[in-house]
């Protein structure tokens, strides 16, 4: 979600004046699938981890209430991301912060990817995709609500306030233009792995915490890669990202303290027991790949390709979780 959003703001920027020829009906679905982001399935990994979680306490909840309140929950989760990246888009396009980050590199950031920039869709249509999506979304998660298992008070107040939130990164309280652009990323996250598993088994134990902690930091360890990459056009709209208010030498310094910090999660929850011993052997590979991430994005100073490390470190430690996870499970 980092590369695609950037900050709202009020009026057309001369950067954005880019040849857009009118869209096509046969291509429109397509546009609006790019416009969605849905092939960056990278937050919607969080029902494998919950449900892998689940696993692990005995005895399992009401198989049908789990089923459909995770079939809601997700569908909530994509229609939500596809309202915020859609709004993101359109704020993106009308700041001229798109054209700026995607003009110069766009060959290797796929310029498609941008259906407002390459011409495929209106703003009109982009805003109402991003009001239709953002309905869906609420609908799907009231559903969740009302048929989960269990309706923990923290659970409930989780749901709602990242339902309200995610929306307006770039629009209405245009969280990202505010500072607030990595705590965001990571709190995504957060919002949705921690609730969703009260709302399946009321409680919240230590490990579905930490499991939680570290699934945000994913999206958040290749967001700021894009950030770095892209501190020319967010500096001229005025986007206060932690690159763009940090000297180079700070924001590498910020970067390798995220790094470490996931490090230190993963050791620690396994010497203060909320983890099994052997969970950081299990999460080496995670390790190893953030390692390699900053070394080629901020070392090398390739940020890009540091970045699609990044993803990939992200969905490796998905799998490492999940697998941590069944051999709990099995061995309880």
């Amino acid at each position: 979600m980092a590369a695609e959003l950037n900050p709202a703001a009020t009026t057309a920027h001369p950067a954005r004046a880019i040849a857009r020829p009118g869209p096509r009906p046969w291509t429109r679905l397509p546009a609006y699938i790019r416009l969605a982001k849905l092939g960056m399935v990278d937050y919607y990994l969080s029902l494998f981890v919950v449900g892998s979680l689940l696993l692990v306490r005995e005895p399992p909840g009401d198989g049908l209430s789990t089923g459909l309140t995770l079939i809601a929950f997700l569908l909530g989760e994509v229609c939500l991301v596809g309202a915020a990246v859609a709004f993101d888009d359109v704020a993106g396009y009308r700041d001229g912060s798109d054209a700026a980050n995607y003009g110069v590199d766009a060959p290797v950031r796929r310029l498609a990817r941008k259906p407002l920039l390459a011409g495929a869709l209106t703003e009109t249509a982009a805003v109402r995709f991003g009001w239709g999506a953002l309905a869906a979304g609420c609908l799907c998660w009231t559903a969740a609500l009302v048929v989960a298992p269990h309706q923990p008070l923290w659970a409930v107040l989780g749901v709602v306030s990242a339902g309200f939130v995610i929306p307006q990164y770039s629009w209405g309280l245009r969280l990202g233009h505010r500072g607030l652009q990595e705590v965001f990323l990571a709190a995504v996250g957060w919002a949705f792995v921690l609730p969703l598993y009260g709302l399946l088994t009321g409680e919240a134990t230590g490990l579905a915490a930490v499991e939680a902690f570290l699934f945000g930091l994913g999206p958040l360890l290749f967001g700021v890669y894009s950030n770095t990459n892209d501190i020319a056009g967010d500096r001229a709209v005025g986007r206060p990202t932690v690159a763009c208010l940090l000297s180079r030498r700070g924001n590498t310094l910020f970067i390798g303290a995220l790094s470490v910090l996931e490090t230190a999660v993963i050791i620690a929850a396994a010497l203060l027991g909320v983890a099994p011993w052997w969970f950081p052997l299990l999460l080496l590979p995670v390790m190893v790949a953030r390692t390699g991430q900053f070394t080629t994005g901020m070392v090398r100073g390739d940020v890009l390709r540091g970045r699609l490390v990044g993803i990939r470190a992200h969905r490796i430690l998905v799998v490492a979780l999940v697998a941590a996870n069944l051999l709990s499970a099995r061995a309880s």
